[in-house]
């Protein structure tokens, strides 16, 4: 994973959908069965905003920020559905989103605004990674074994989560959807 460098008064942040039990438990545990490492430090989530770090004393701006773009958002349905890979371009195996891409690409473009305006390395696709930097054997399992997978939840919150000095995502805040 990419991660930026962060110095000291800054903090790394990521926006994030978070995927909802049972569903979550069953990715995490499917993602350290392939070997990632990192399946104990990030929780499965749909990335909105990747890793970014902010000044500390950003952190209310940002707050600020997320908050009106939740606002201005809708409860939505979110469909995970069968397994993907964005090999051979980067070693990642991942579960599809299959309904509510468009609102997701919404929040993303919303939330990469203002205070966390940003060009970003990647064109945005959401999903969830289930591997990432593991083994090709690995990979391939991994996209042979989520094939089936297949998970239908309502999205009534963006979270802001902080990447730890132990290396661990951690969520700070939700922002509850509110737009009718």
């Amino acid at each position: 994973m990419h991660l930026p460098e962060r110095g000291p008064a800054q903090a790394r942040i990521g926006i994030s959908i978070a995927v909802p039990d049972p569903w979550a438990a069953h990715l995490q545990e499917a993602r350290r069965s392939f070997g990632d490492t990192q399946a104990s430090t990030i929780p499965p989530h749909i990335t909105v905003v990747g890793p970014t770090v902010v000044d500390q004393a950003v952190l209310p701006a940002v707050c600020e920020h997320l908050e009106k773009v939740a606002g201005e958002s809708p409860v939505f349905r979110l469909h995970l559905r069968g397994s993907g890979t964005f090999r051979p371009v980067s070693p990642v195996v991942f579960v599809n989103v299959v309904e509510g891409i468009a609102e997701c690409e919404q929040l993303e473009q919303a939330a990469r605004s203002g205070v966390l305006a940003q060009d970003s390395r990647f064109n945005y696709h959401p999903h969830v990674t289930v591997a990432h930097e593991v083994p090709d054997a690995a990979l391939d399992r991994a996209f042979t074994q989520m094939a089936g997978f297949d998970a239908t939840f309502d999205v009534t919150a963006l979270w802001l989560y902080e990447h730890g000095d132990d290396g661990v995502w951690r969520p700070q805040r939700s922002f509850d959807l509110r737009a009718e």
